[in-house]
């Protein structure tokens, strides 16, 4: 079967993909860039086509000759009217299903209770229900599925109940711990979207789908502690938490920004619960060893995490696109490296132009030679943030995410989805993985608030002479005056951050599981040396500064990439 997936870099879709692919189909997965595709395994197996929902012609290439259209999109980051983006990417794409003669489309939308007004819902709830009311109303025959909380590894609502579970053991909350929730496992989601394939031909409407019990969010937050072995639980409800100071609050303490968090926190104060009878099983029977309980989802989510087997996290899904007025046209210049998408005019320079291109873009370059094969320093490299840190003064790297943080930013708590391998488009903390070039390259883009685009180079190289050698640029493009005095107040503290930075990563590359002593190359004082070198966007280069092996910075615990892990974990049939 000839078959469209929409949103196949987020956490639903790019689970989808694959096993539609395993089943023999020929499944064309759609994506806004498709360098974020490129480093993910089943890309090779899928055609990889490039349209936005809300681009008629693109969307007529995309869905020619389509019979299943699966729709999994949906704006919930987007800032401003984003029920608006979605209305018209809906819209846009119901009109192009029923002019490209698609004999399906399959939505995955919110539950939300059976005849509820939707001005009483939150507006995440609302937009999805009207999502669901414009396909429906397109003419073509479509499957509504209406999910709840899903558990599973890296999706938002199981990260937000871990952190809020694992952090707090004492919980003052407000009123919405006590709504009933039926929460589903993402594996049983994966179930009834995969057998809407298979539903007779014409079948036409809306079904929920949920787990088998029907919990409190607080019951939601115990039970997770029992399965972790925590202590148990004191959950204080009260009633003068506004969905707002909620959102803040599970902001700070989870890694769900609270611009993810603020939907996701209203959309509790509702009940959702299946209220059709599960008619869904009678079109789609459950899976043959039932739908999984919510502690048996929470088991196999956590040993997932544990094993470093995350398929796909929320973050990769969300990237956002700043805006600089309130309806911009984005650009993706000529010059842009692949992924790259900004609001910034064609003609500012961007980290691949030469210095003399135009504009003011700040560059700071940092290089140092390497005792050690360029594959142990990449490995250093790529392993960089998360759980490893940024090895140079990790309260300088807190604070700037608390900061972001109460900016309103994603700060840094976002982590990475494995601590070895990345791929292009993932989240990095408070960066985006822009570009990747295995074993030489990894660019990173800066997703914190700040008045400026920044990005983050760190490069492996191999000398003329076979030697390796470590290179480290932080970039920045100021907007306006803001940018300017924002540059100038930062600056000062560069050498200390990104000069441990660079000591640190090339002291890692040179003690990490060396088999045996390596050759040092000393200037005439016996000392080992690094040129570091801090320019402007006019090419003019500041008096650079030596590094010693005695400026090597060494924290207590020592800055080391873990080996990868080779003993393999249980495996589970389960797609947690």
């Amino acid at each position: 079967m000839r078959i469209l997936v929409t949103g196949a870099t987020g956490y639903i879709g790019g689970r989808l993909v694959p096993r539609l692919i395993d089943r023999g189909h020929d499944v064309r997965a759609m994506t806004r860039d498709p360098a974020r595709l490129r480093d993910v395994g089943w890309a090779a197996r899928a055609r990889i086509v490039q349209a936005d929902a809300g681009d008629p012609r693109a969307l007529a290439e995309a869905l020619a000759d389509v019979e299943v259209a699966y729709y999994l999109i949906h704006s919930i980051d987007g800032g401003g009217d984003f029920s608006a983006v979605d209305r018209q990417a809906a819209t846009t794409f119901a009109d192009a299903c029923r002019a490209a003669g698609v004999r399906r489309i399959v939505y995955l939308g919110g539950l939300s209770p059976a005849g509820a007004d939707p001005g009483g819902l939150s507006d995440h709830l609302s937009s999805r229900q009207e999502v669901a009311r414009i396909l429906l109303g397109s003419g073509v025959p479509t499957l509504v599925l209406r999910a709840a909380v899903i558990i599973g590894s890296g999706s938002a609502s199981f990260e937000m109940l871990r952190h809020l579970t694992e952090r707090l053991p004492v919980m003052v909350t407000p009123r919405w711990v006590r709504t009933r929730i039926q929460p589903i496992a993402v594996r049983d989601v994966l179930h009834y979207l995969i057998g809407a394939l298979d539903v007779p031909a014409g079948t036409h409407g809306s079904f929920d789908v949920g787990g088998p019990e029907v919990l409190t969010y607080a019951e939601m937050m115990r039970r997770f502690a029992a399965v972790e072995g925590l202590h148990h639980r004191m959950i204080i409800p009260v009633p003068v938490l506004s969905p707002g100071l909620s959102s803040l609050w599970v902001g700070v303490v989870t890694p769900v920004p609270k611009g993810i968090a603020r939907p996701l926190v209203r959309s509790l104060r509702t009940e959702v619960i299946v209220g059709d009878g599960g008619a869904v099983r009678r079109l789609i029977p459950d899976p043959v060893d039932g739908l999984l309980p919510f502690e048996t989802a929470l088991r196999y989510a956590l040993a997932r995490v544990r094993e470093r087997r995350v398929e796909t996290r929320w973050s990769t899904a969300v990237w956002p696109v700043r805006r600089a007025q309130p309806a911009p046209q984005v650009q993706r210049p000529a010059e842009a490296p692949s992924g790259t998408w900004s609001s910034r005019p064609p003609g500012e320079p961007t980290p691949t132009d030469p210095q003399w291109s135009g504009g003011t873009l700040y560059v700071d370059e940092r290089e140092a030679p390497v005792d050690a094969a360029p594959a142990r320093l990449w490995r250093v490299i790529e392993g960089i943030g998360g759980e490893n840190g940024w090895y140079s003064w990790p309260l300088a790297w807190a604070t700037r995410g608390w900061l972001d943080v109460l900016a309103g930013g994603v700060g840094v708590r976002r982590g990475r989805r494995d601590p070895q391998r990345m791929r292009v488009g993932e989240a990095l903390d408070f960066w985006r993985v822009e570009e990747i070039e295995p074993g030489q390259l990894l660019r990173l883009r800066a997703e914190m608030r700040m008045p400026g685009d920044g990005w983050l180079e760190l490069r492996a190289d191999v000398n003329p002479d076979g030697t390796t050698r470590y290179r480290q640029r932080a970039i920045f493009l100021p907007r306006g005056l803001p940018g300017q005095l924002y540059w100038g107040a930062v600056s000062p503290f560069h050498a200390a951050v990104f000069g441990r930075m660079l000591r640190n990563i090339v002291r890692a590359a040179e003690t990490s599981g060396a088999p045996a002593p390596l050759r040092r190359r000393v200037d005439r004082w016996g000392r080992r040396t690094a040129r570091i070198r801090t320019r402007t966007g006019t090419g003019a280069t500041r008096a650079g500064t030596d590094c010693t092996d005695g400026d090597l910075d060494v924290e207590p615990d020592p800055l080391a990439v873990p080996g990868r892990l080779d003993a393999p974990g249980q495996r589970h049939r389960l797609d947690q």
